[in-house]
């Protein structure tokens, strides 16, 4: 049995070092304990961090798992440094392990990112700064209670938006401060501890009391575990009774007229079936599409504005998939809203094809671009963040169903079909692929870069050529069914 003593409950480098020499000596998962540093236990530090000897195992794992394990590891489950190591050990003979996400592991490694990030947005949204002291001496000291250990990780949010004034977030996991210069973290103190004067609570009450809206009123999505933490936490429960009151009371009573009761018609029991089975298709998208808004698989979500997932019915008989949302997208958030959509759209109105009907998506659900001056240029997605984004696709496949897929340009073709495909090489037939046909074409900013208008216009025609196939291949179907 080997013993991991970590420094501290963030200690990322010290368990990536360990789990690595580990690994490398083919130490099995079972055999290793970890354990978090402290003053007051007694280890066998004979035994603490001592690797076997035996002939190290060379091997690798995908560049996404180090920043998973980076934002899992700040989970406040006892194990997660267990259960990092057992998945490392796997990915040494499954190196595509992190697409399976119904493996358990995979699945609760991933899970508990999403909390992590959870925690650190609602810091950012919920935390509220005092002022101590008065003019050159003052200090704004904020306190937050935490689900996990994310205090570090959040502190260079609010160094970068309070950079002019020196502050302190204390909780009772650790502290961060900022003089103006440098983050630094200390040990948690009790809320007991925390001063008490402050100049801002009233500031803040009378703002919450002038903003607040009963009609936009979700008190199932108000984050009451929250409200302790906040200065407005005295008024926020007097504003519901309020706006229950109103919504309960006279004020409702008191309408114009009736409306007129609606007949119940039996529905047929064929119909009822379909309208479930949409439902529930709906439900998946919806959960498919919030669970990617908080994706941090690569590192294109750092720079990107937000996740761009797919749109259109849920039981569309057409999915078309395209690159990546382009500079429009990666603002509006919504696919194919830029110039390349623009033409696309005017292309499936051509070809036959109504894009309301049709379920459009990308490859990659990130814009990829580099800075220049004010302007953001595109670049293309490298084959490792299309690998890493292809289980969103397969979900989104699997939840719709359609007919037919659409691959627009090479990103799109790679990402549907698994593999780099030629798409000159492959135009205008149909691919079977896992059960499903796939049709590959050209991306429409493909001919927006044409310099040539009458190789444009060529090309265009050649590209509402293709989408006529996948429209007669519908019109089959439709029939057929």
């Amino acid at each position: 049995m080997h013993l991991i003593v970590l420094d501290n409950d963030t200690d990322f480098e010290g368990w990536r070092k360990a789990a690595r020499q580990l690994a490398s000596h083919d130490v099995r998962p079972a055999d290793v304990t970890w354990q978090i540093r402290s003053d007051d236990a007694l280890l066998p530090t004979s035994r603490a961090n001592e690797m076997p000897d035996a002939p190290q195992v060379q091997f690798n794992v995908p560049a996404r798992f180090v920043e998973l394990a980076r934002t899992a590891i700040l989970h406040c489950h006892d194990e997660r440094f267990a259960l990092l190591y057992r998945l490392l050990w796997r990915l040494r003979s499954h190196h595509d392990l992190l697409g399976t996400t119904i493996d358990p592991d995979v699945a609760e490694v991933h899970a508990m990112a999403r909390a992590v990030y959870g925690d650190i947005d609602r810091m950012h949204a919920h935390l509220r700064f005092r002022e101590i002291g008065r003019e050159h001496k003052a200090h704004y000291v904020a306190w937050f209670e935490p689900e996990h250990h994310i205090v570090a990780s959040a502190a260079p949010f609010f160094a970068s938006r309070f950079a002019d004034m020196p502050w302190s977030i204390l909780t009772p996991d650790v502290c961060a401060h900022w003089d103006g210069h440098a983050i630094s973290i200390t040990s948690g103190i009790a809320k007991s501890e925390v001063p008490s004067e402050d100049r801002l609570e009233e500031v803040w009450r009378r703002h919450h009391n002038g903003l607040f809206n009963p009609a936009r009123l979700k008190l199932m999505e108000a984050p009451q575990a929250y409200w302790r933490n906040l200065p407005e936490d005295s008024i926020i429960k007097p504003l519901i009774e309020d706006a229950m009151r109103m919504t309960s009371g006279p004020f409702i009573a008191r309408r114009a007229s009736e409306p007129q009761k609606r007949q119940d018609v039996p529905m047929p029991r064929k119909q009822a079936h379909d309208r479930q089975a949409h439902e529930a298709i709906a439900d998946a998208i919806a959960a498919l599409r919030e669970e990617a808004a908080a994706c941090r698989a690569c590192p294109l979500w750092k720079d990107a504005t937000q996740t761009v997932f797919g749109e259109g019915p849920q039981n569309a008989t057409l999915m078309l998939v395209g690159e990546q949302p382009g500079d429009k997208e990666d603002l509006a958030g919504h696919p194919f809203v830029g110039p390349a959509g623009q033409m696309l759209d005017r292309a499936l109105k051509e070809a036959g094809i109504d894009r309301a009907k049709v379920y459009i998506t990308n490859a990659v659900k990130h814009f990829k671009f580099v800075q220049r001056g004010k302007v953001r240029l595109h670049q293309k997605p490298g084959t490792a963040e299309i690998r890493t984004c292809r289980p969103w696709y397969q979900r989104e496949l699997a939840a719709v169903r359609p007919e037919l897929v659409v691959a627009l340009g090479a990103t799109a073709a790679q990402s549907v079909l698994g593999k780099i495909t030629p798409i000159n090489k492959n135009r205008g037939r149909l691919i079977e692929h896992d059960g499903t046909r796939v049709l590959v074409t050209v991306h429409p900013s493909y001919l927006l870069r044409l310099p040539d208008e009458s190789t444009k216009a060529l090309e265009y025609q050649h590209f509402i050529d293709d989408l006529k196939i996948a429209a007669g291949q519908l019109r089959d179907a439709a029939d057929a069914a």
